[in-house]
């Protein structure tokens, strides 16, 4: 069973998967310029995900408008860490904060958000454990685009075919296809900090 909070992704050494699901306009021009470029947006939040379920129940298999083609993002695991060090979680936990003046000034100052929400099934149920999403700010985007993503694919024919397999009453085969997520590792104190590993 896996902890009520954990990091689980696809990750080797240097990188981790990230998804995102984008509107045919900012996928085409990322991917031809194998970074994101305009027009994807400098000036708000972005949010990413390692979880594949997740992204597939908010996208609804990049079936919602302007979530059509969905990417999957190699990010080097300095430049994920990074992100983790900078973040703050999104509401105030007992165990993570003194207290909740305490939370709101962090809140407040972070240059990134991390929330969990419950992971999904294949088919879209919650899951009594949950999956991370991290917020990154416009202070940090340039730092995300131009040093932290190490490559770019659309997945959205992998992700078509799953969904099919789905429709079709096939669930087996779109279980094979999915991305190979295990439990990604962190310090400790990253731990305490972002509820990572515990409840």
């Amino acid at each position: 069973m896996a902890a009520e909070h954990e990091i689980r992704a696809d990750y080797d050494r240097d990188t981790i998967a990230i998804y995102q699901a984008y509107s045919p306009a900012i996928a085409n021009a990322a991917l031809e310029a194998g970074r994101f470029i305009p027009p994807f947006s400098f000036h708000r939040m972005t949010w990413i995900k390692p979880s594949f379920l997740w992204l597939m129940h908010r996208s609804n298999w990049g079936l919602k408008s302007a979530q059509e083609r969905v990417l999957c993002v190699r990010v080097k695991r300095a430049g994920w860490e990074r992100a983790l060090s900078l973040a703050c979680l999104t509401s105030f936990e007992p165990g993570a904060f003194a207290n909740p003046d305490e939370w709101a000034e962090q809140f407040a100052a972070a240059r990134v958000h991390l929330q969990w929400d419950p992971e999904r099934s294949l088919r879209g149920a919650g899951l009594p454990y949950h999956s991370i999403q991290v917020g990154l700010s416009r202070h940090v985007i340039r730092e995300y685009v131009d040093e932290w993503v190490a490559g770019i694919e659309d997945i959205t024919p992998r992700v078509r075919k799953m969904y099919d397999f789905l429709q079709s009453g096939q669930a087996d085969k779109a279980k094979r296809l999915l991305p190979p997520e295990r439990v990604y590792p962190v310090s400790p104190e990253l731990g305490r900090r972002l509820l990572i590993g515990g409840s």
